[in-house]
């Protein structure tokens, strides 16, 4: 086990940040850990990572104690911060250097993290004159320098341009080929184009854990129509596999089916037999951003 969080609690004051959580995640896992800002990620990385200590649970990375054995903790995981603490005023391969020689790591290792993450072309720069997208690579080599087996990353993509983004995301693809990466953002696109799962948190509690593949699977979809009149609920309700009727305003109703046909047709003939007029009519199916404003709402 890569990672093992055992009903984790931490308050500030009387604000509850964590709130009795329980996850594992095993060895080469790409879990995204998703949630609204303030509910409670960047607070969990910095207990996994040993800045933070726990009011009651226990947390251990590669069978190490976050709290008994701090050393061996910080030897097995890379850590790059919502805020990446860079020296701009430092050249990109002395400020590599200068973490090698934290870890008493071998000048060649420089080398091959460079190589790794992309910075050759601008490793002769300081960091100061880099874009943020080659800021954050710089960050992920500092975090990759000690070849630890677990990469926990705090928003890695906040402040990237699109083209920043697609980089950043193929550069952590590549290093979940190997290593086993948590990584926490709000951001739901981030999760389903880098991750195999998803633990979902609000307010400090864990409301969803889930494969992106099940979730892509599901034979649940949602229908958004609008009529030109008012219609009960009630009458919607006896639509064949529906399981949820919603008004979202004036006379657009989101109903929710389960199962894999589409029942758009259905919706479209309910119409017909009720004298309706079936002004717009438009699936979505269950995916991230509907799991994520479903639970966090």
């Amino acid at each position: 086990m890569s990672i093992s969080v055992n009903q984790i609690t931490k308050t500030f004051g009387k604000q509850i940040a964590l709130n009795n959580i329980s996850f594992s995640i095993e060895k080469g896992e790409i879990v995204g850990f998703l949630g609204p800002n303030g509910a409670g990620k960047s607070t969990m990385m910095r207990i996994l990572t040993t800045f933070y200590k726990a009011d009651s649970g226990e947390a251990a990375v590669n069978g190490h104690h976050v709290e008994q054995s701090e050393q061996d903790v910080k030897r097995s995981i890379g850590y790059l911060p919502e805020h990446n603490p860079l020296y701009p005023e430092m050249y990109v391969r002395e400020y590599l250097t200068f973490n090698a020689e934290v870890y008493k790591m071998p000048k060649n290792r420089i080398d091959e993290v460079i190589d790794q993450t992309g910075l050759g072309p601008e490793s002769h720069k300081k960091i100061g004159q880099l874009s943020k997208g080659y800021k954050q690579r710089v960050g992920l080599a500092a975090a990759l320098l000690h070849d630890p087996e677990v990469l926990i990353l705090d928003e890695p993509t906040t402040g990237l341009d699109p083209n920043q983004l697609v980089e950043i995301r193929k550069l952590i693809q590549e290093i979940g080929k190997e290593k086993t990466i948590l990584l926490s953002t709000h951001i739901m696109k981030e999760v389903e184009a880098v991750c195999d799962r998803v633990i979902l948190i609000n307010k400090g509690q864990i409301v969803a854990d889930k494969k992106l593949e099940e979730l892509r699977a599901t034979q649940e979809q949602i229908i958004e129509v609008e009529f030109d009149y008012r219609v009960e609920e009630q009458l919607l309700n006896q639509l064949p596999n529906i399981t949820k009727v919603k008004n979202t305003g004036g006379f657009i109703y989101e109903l929710t089916f389960y199962t894999a046909k589409d029942m758009r047709p259905a919706v479209f003939d309910f119409a017909h037999d009720n004298e309706l007029k079936t002004l717009q009519l438009s699936r979505k199916n269950k995916n991230l951003e509907n799991l994520f404003t479903e639970l966090t709402s």
